[in-house]
C-alpha cells in the first residue's frame, strides 16, 4: 500500500478539536462487532451516529479478552459463535464508508493483530475507513513499533493509562498515544459501575499535567450522570461500553438498534 505523509491533524484529532470548540466533551460509545450479527452491528453504528455519538469504539471479538468484564466477554463469545472475524468486521466497515462520517476506533488485542501482521492489518483497516486502534494488552515497547506503522496509514494508535500508572510512565505513554489518551477509571476490567469514584478527578488532573492532547475516560462509565461527572472533572471524552452492550443483548427481538439509539440519545444530552 502506498502511503503519504500524515496530515497535520488526524481525523480523531480534528473531531476532538471541533467538539472542544463547541464547548462540550465527546460521547464515545463502544459496541461489540458481530453481537448479535454484523448486519445489526452495521445498523447500530449508523443509529449511534444519528443519535449524537462523536466517535465509536468497535470491539473485534477475541477468545481471551483480558481487559474485559463479563458483559463484553460474553458479547465477544456470542460474536465468535456466529463466525465474526477481524476480516469480516473490516469488510462490514468498508460497506459503510459513504454513510459513516465520524471516526471509528477498533478495540482489539495484540495476539490476533501480531498473528495477522501489523502492517497488513493496518493496511486493511485503513482501506476500511478505520481512524484509530486501541490494543489494551500491547506492551508499550510494542506500541512504539506499531504506532508509526499505523500513523503512516492515517490511523491513530490510542494508548491506555491505568490508575496504577506512575507519573513518569504516564508521561511516556501519553507522549506516544495518538488521537487521544485513554484513561482507565478503575483498577480491573470493563463493566458497569453504580458509582464513579471521585479519584478519577485527580487521575484526569494528573494526566493533564503529562500530556497536551485530549483525554477520554472509560471503564465503568454507565449512565448520563457518570458522563456529566467526567465532563465536570475536565476530561475531553466519555467512553460507554458495557452498559450499551448489555442493552443491545437484552433488547427484544428486532429492537436492538432502537434500544441502542435511545440509550445514546440520553447519554448525548449529558455531554454539553
Amino acid at each position: 500500500m502506498e502511503t503519504n505523509s500524515m496530515p497535520r491533524r488526524s481525523l480523531i484529532q480534528n473531531r476532538f478539536k471541533q467538539i472542544q470548540d463547541e464547548g462540550r466533551i465527546a460521547l464515545m460509545p463502544f459496541l461489540m462487532a458481530g453481537d448479535p450479527d454484523l448486519k445489526t452491528t452495521s445498523e447500530i453504528l449508523i443509529k449511534l451516529q444519528d443519535e449524537g455519538a462523536d466517535l465509536i469504539e468497535l470491539g473485534v471479538p477475541y477468545s481471551d479478552p483480558l481487559a474485559d468484564g463479563p458483559v463484553i466477554q460474553e458479547a465477544a463469545s456470542r460474536a465468535l459463535k456466529v463466525g465474526t472475524t477481524p476480516l469480516n468486521v473490516l469488510a462490514m466497515l468498508s460497506t459503510l464508508q459513504d454513510k459513516l462520517s465520524i471516526p471509528i476506533i477498533l478495540f482489539t488485542y495484540s495476539n490476533p493483530l501480531l498473528n495477522y501482521g501489523m502492517e497488513r492489518f493496518c493496511d486493511e483497516a485503513a482501506l476500511a475507513g478505520v481512524s484509530g486502534l486501541v490494543v489494551p494488552d500491547l506492551p508499550l515497547e510494542e506500541a512504539e513499533k506499531l504506532s508509526p506503522i499505523a500513523q503512516l496509514r492515517g490511523i491513530d494508535l490510542v494508548l491506555l493509562v491505568a490508575p496504577t500508572t506512575s507519573k513518569e510512565r504516564m508521561k511516556r505513554i501519553s507522549s506516544q498515544s495518538r488521537g487521544f489518551t485513554y484513561l482507565v477509571s478503575v483498577t480491573g476490567v470493563t463493566g458497569e459501575r453504580s458509582v464513579l469514584e471521585d479519584r478519577v478527578k485527580f487521575l484526569v488532573n494528573d494526566l493533564k499535567d503529562s500530556c497536551s492532547g485530549p483525554i477520554a475516560v472509560g471503564f465503568g462509565i454507565s449512565d448520563p450522570e457518570h458522563v456529566r461527572k467526567v465532563r465536570d472533572w475536565g476530561a475531553d471524552g466519555a467512553i460507554v461500553g458495557s452498559a450499551l452492550v448489555k442493552r443491545i443483548f437484552e433488547a427484544k427481538p428486532g429492537l436492538a438498534v432502537e434500544e441502542a439509539g435511545k440509550f445514546c440519545r440520553k447519554l448525548r444530552a449529558a455531554v454539553s
